[in-house]
């Protein structure tokens, strides 16, 4: 179980466009939420959702078999790994997280604050 059905950012029946919807409404820096993938792919079950400076995120969340643990993004070397989704939240509670713009290239970084 990766930790996420009792919590108030998990929303199970969600798709991506009611969450960035939901988002870009409650414009606030930080917003974020957690929903099940589009592709509904064991490798990548969730995604991060996040708010930012008027934009929203879609952050994939990978399943990593061999460890039985989670990480953000793509596979990279040096990545951080989590043993649930909940504590890749808790975690980024606290720490900054890097949001990668792929069209314009930019790279800018937020806590996740507003459920």
């Amino acid at each position: 179980d990766a930790g996420v059905h009792s919590k108030a950012w998990y929303t199970a029946t969600c798709d991506r466009r009611t969450a960035e919807d939901a988002l870009y409404r409650s414009n606030k820096d930080g917003s974020f939420l957690i929903r099940k993938s589009s592709g509904q792919d064991s490798r990548q079950p969730y995604t991060l959702v996040v708010f930012y400076n008027r934009r929203v995120y879609n952050i994939p969340i990978r399943f990593i078999e061999s460890t039985r643990q989670y990480a953000l993004g793509r596979e990279k070397s040096g990545e951080e790994r989590f043993d649930s989704v909940a504590e890749i939240v808790e975690n980024h509670q606290h720490t900054s997280l890097v949001l990668i713009d792929s069209q314009n290239n930019t790279k800018d970084s937020t806590k996740l604050k507003h459920i």
